[in-house]
């Protein structure tokens, strides 16, 4: 097929990056455009761009000018690692502009009619953007440490049902962007605040799991506690969980649940979908970042340590790539997911 056109939003930033390499080769979009704030515009990508990734920039795309957020686009389909300082009005022009925004922001995910998508679990709310008032659409990826926590409980949900989960996180510094955490801050050190991370991880599984009824999404019926911590670890948030499930099950029996996971993506063969998008351990001392985040290219979500726990029903510990399948790369498999489902057609 011939390949469709794509701009990157933010495309200096640490996201906006690694969409620029997840897409290098894609066999459906091709990056034609970028677009960052004034200081960059007008400027050679290479030029504008402190590049932070272990590949060098591709040539190619070291040659593109970049563009300011209020020049016109030539692009249907647009990538958005932008800042949410800005994302929010910047996201709404260009979708009023008959653009599709595929938005890794926090800006949006909670507006009713716009869709927060991990298309393994609810694909079927891309249906909601057909409400939406722009000519355009936004479409919106959960936060990095909701996906693979939201990742983890859906099986579970369908199968068992769910009535209470308390999560701890231990995340790393690249998700706090470029620069990030200062050094003397982090090194040797957990810091036991993120700010609105917890209330993200406490609401966005709650309206990904939710069911669509009559172009309205109706939230998932179970409480979420989350506490979020910053640790010095580069890539790879993990997480503790404990569930309280609806219908009691042994741990086998989750173990099977989520190795036999599979979603649309998967039926399809989506580029980006990983053919298992659950990695269930045995060893006693997985996952761990350092070993882990790699598997299936950064789109699986690891689950080691599944026991029982002694004040709800079972505990697990889990762990997934930030700014691949908690980011970047959970915005592509939505845009494929949206192109394979005809929405850009």
């Amino acid at each position: 097929m011939e390949r469709i056109p794509v701009a990157i939003l933010g495309a200096t930033g640490t996201v906006g990056q690694k969409f620029i390499l997840l897409l290098e080769d894609h066999p459906f979009f091709e990056i034609t455009e970028l677009v960052a704030s004034s200081r960059s515009a007008g400027k050679l990508y290479r030029e504008a761009c402190r590049w932070k990734q272990d590949t060098p920039v591709p040539e190619h795309i070291g040659r593109l000018m970049v563009k300011s957020t209020d020049q016109k686009l030539l692009s249907l389909l647009l990538f958005s690692g932008l800042d949410s300082s800005i994302a929010g009005p910047v996201e709404e022009a260009y979708a009023d502009q008959g653009h599709f925004v595929i938005s890794n922001s926090k800006n949006h995910r909670m507006d009713e009619d716009v869709p927060l998508i991990i298309p393994e679990i609810n694909h079927d709310h891309f249906e909601i953007i057909k409400t939406q008032k722009y000519k355009g659409a936004i479409i919106t990826n959960s936060n990095c440490s909701t996906m693979f926590l939201t990742m983890a409980l859906a099986p579970l949900y369908t199968e068992f049902g769910i009535e209470a989960v308390q999560v701890t996180t231990l995340q790393a510094i690249s998700g706090a962007g470029y620069p990030g955490v200062p050094s003397m801050d982090i090194l040797g050190n957990v810091i036991p605040h993120i700010g609105g991370e917890e209330e993200k991880m406490e609401i966005e599984p709650l309206k990904i799991l939710g069911k669509l009824d009559n172009n309205r999404i109706i939230p998932a019926d179970f409480q979420i506690s989350a506490q979020c911590n910053r640790v010095p670890v580069f890539d790879g948030h993990t997480e503790t969980l404990s569930i309280k499930l609806k219908d009691k099950a042994e741990v086998e029996e989750v173990k099977q649940v989520l190795r036999e996971f599979q979603g649309l993506p998967q039926e399809m063969g989506l580029p980006f979908a990983p053919a298992q998008p659950l990695l269930v351990f045995e060893e006693e001392d997985r996952p761990q970042p350092a070993r882990d985040i790699w598997l299936n290219r950064g789109m699986s979500t690891c689950i080691g340590r599944i026991r029982p726990c002694p004040v709800f029903d079972i505990k697990m510990v889990i762990m997934g790539h930030n700014t691949v399948r908690g980011a970047a790369g959970a915005a592509i498999l939505n845009a494929e997911t949206l192109l394979k489902k005809g929405y850009l057609s």
